[in-house]
């Protein structure tokens, strides 16, 4: 069943789940859900006053969790509008022709088409592709330097995901979300690698946090930055 507490000026809605367990469980999705697993016959009182003292610990994970929600803006695929690609900002130019293709000139995104009506596709799969190329090529080397511990990623893919830029599978495949094309390269290695950590330590421990700022010392600036620069 789903409950709330209010915590200052924040609502924190929770599934709760009683259990034959002897303690409460306190666990903050990647989707920032907020479940909460508590012993049978525990008061409700009791646990609400118990996750109001975690509150900041649940609004911490959440806020750790929230860079990795893409909130890209809606694009008209017009001549003019600005682009992302690799953390810098293109112009679309629309020429009309006979054969169609996508290419960087300068700083535009020069598309030619017979059709307008397919600007969007066309911009869409020059994405796909040089996310194939340049995530993956990325990839390769921090998978190459993280051997090192004895890890290595089942598989890695790519995946289009509304609320998530990466993820890391029970079964050590990697997902990456082909949006992060359009991030500079540090915010790309800040996603992988910290999948790449969750080889190792599969929750947001202090450890997982020690091996990912030693893996990447400055990460906050990147996270930071990609928070900001797709939201």
């Amino acid at each position: 069943m789903i409950e709330t507490i209010i915590f200052g000026t924040k609502q924190i809605d929770f599934l709760l789940e009683f259990s034959g367990r002897k303690s409460l469980g306190i666990t903050v999705t990647p989707d920032l859900a907020v479940l909460v697993k508590a012993p049978v016959d525990t008061p409700i009182e009791k646990i609400k006053e118990k996750i109001r003292k975690k509150a900041p610990w649940i609004i911490r994970q959440q806020s750790f969790f929230l860079v990795f929600h893409p909130k890209m803006t809606e694009r008209k695929y017009v001549g003019g509008e600005t682009h992302l690609y690799f953390g810098r900002q293109y112009r679309l130019k629309i020429i009309m022709g006979d054969v169609e293709s996508v290419k960087l000139k300068g700083k535009f995104i020069e598309v030619t088409t017979f059709d307008k009506e397919r600007i969007k596709q066309l911009v869409d799969d020059w994405y796909l592709q040089n996310a194939k190329k340049k995530l993956y090529a990325i990839g390769l080397e921090l998978i190459e330097k993280f051997k090192k511990y004895n890890v290595e990623p089942t598989s890695v893919i790519l995946r289009e995901m509304p609320t998530r830029w990466g993820s890391c599978t029970a079964k050590g495949k990697i997902i990456l979300n082909p949006e992060l094309i359009k991030a500079p390269k540090g915010c790309i290695e800040y996603v992988i690698i910290h999948e790449l950590c969750h080889l190792i330590h599969h929750d947001h421990t202090q450890k997982f946090l020690d091996l990912q700022s030693m893996e990447m010392p400055y990460w906050e600036k990147w996270k930071m930055k990609l928070e900001k620069l797709l939201a």
